[in-house]
């Protein structure tokens, strides 16, 4: 391995808002359909990277439209879409969003009993740190959420070569709370807020009275986060029956000397 310079190597750090969301197809708690009322929400948290689920494209129960392009055309960020679910032309599932520099590393499916899910891995340019973003949304049953857990932290995602050492963020729609064994599994190779914080967010669903913290964010290999909070308003209780959760969360190019020293990191390789 070659050592770090310490002269040449990045010491800046900075930091990004990262924001998930599960927006309910953009179906409000008053059942009104209302894309544009998520994105207003979206935009006064003002995030940088965001992972939104249970998106509607071209579905006819919510007017044909895509609804990942007309939030990201609203926020005027780039973003890549997987459907968990296909029917002919009509499509569901998940979306990343950024106005950071990004190149999509891989989406596609994960096992699943019930409903389908997916996930998408991206690569983020957060100024000088290249860091691996993931958006997921497990499934309602206990087994799928074992397996889909499983699959997420293994060699084809999580546990890729291309991460190892890596900057990491994984969110999402987790479908679990933090004592069950889909939760545990995550924390193998992630941290979540409480382990670097002290503290965890408040439950995230349902929005109006919420009771579950369903919704996480984690990190990995360098990304610290600094806070995270459910954000609970009068807005985000009628836009969505999730509230989103909002973490603060430091990148710093001096992580990249500590894990494996600068000069030596490869650009993850494509699918």
């Amino acid at each position: 391995m070659i050592e770090p310079d310490i002269n040449t190597a990045p010491r800046s750090s900075r930091t990004i808002r990262i924001l998930s969301y599960n927006v309910h197809s953009c179906v409000g708690t008053d059942r009104k359909l209302d894309p544009g009322r998520v994105a207003d929400v979206i935009a006064s948290l003002k995030p940088d990277i965001i992972g939104l689920q249970e998106l509607d494209v071209r579905r006819r129960r919510s007017g044909g439209i895509d609804q990942a392009e007309v939030i990201a055309n609203r926020l005027k960020m780039d973003f890549h879409f997987h459907p968990a679910l296909s029917v002919e032309e009509e499509l569901y599932g998940d979306a990343l969003l950024t106005a950071l520099p990004v190149r999509l590393v891989r989406a596609g499916g994960l096992q699943s009993y019930g409903e389908p899910r997916g996930a998408i891995w991206s690569e983020v340019e957060v100024g000088a740190v290249k860091v691996n973003v993931f958006n997921t949304h497990l499934g309602l049953l206990r087994r799928d959420r074992l397996r889909q857990t499983e699959e997420l932290t293994g060699s084809d995602w999580i546990g890729h070569p291309d991460c190892v050492d890596k900057p990491l963020i994984v969110m999402g729609d987790f479908n679990s709370i933090p004592s069950s064994a889909a939760y545990r599994n995550l924390l193998k190779p992630l941290q979540d807020p409480k382990q670097q914080t002290g503290r965890r967010p408040d439950p995230t669903f349902p929005s109006r009275f919420p009771l579950l913290r369903l919704d996480h964010i984690f990190t990995a290999n360098g990304p610290r986060i600094l806070s995270a909070e459910a954000v609970r308003n009068e807005a985000t209780r009628i836009a969505s029956d999730h509230l989103p959760l909002l973490a603060v969360v430091e990148v710093s190019a001096q992580s990249l000397i500590n894990l494996a020293g600068y000069g030596t990191m490869m650009p993850p390789s494509r699918f």
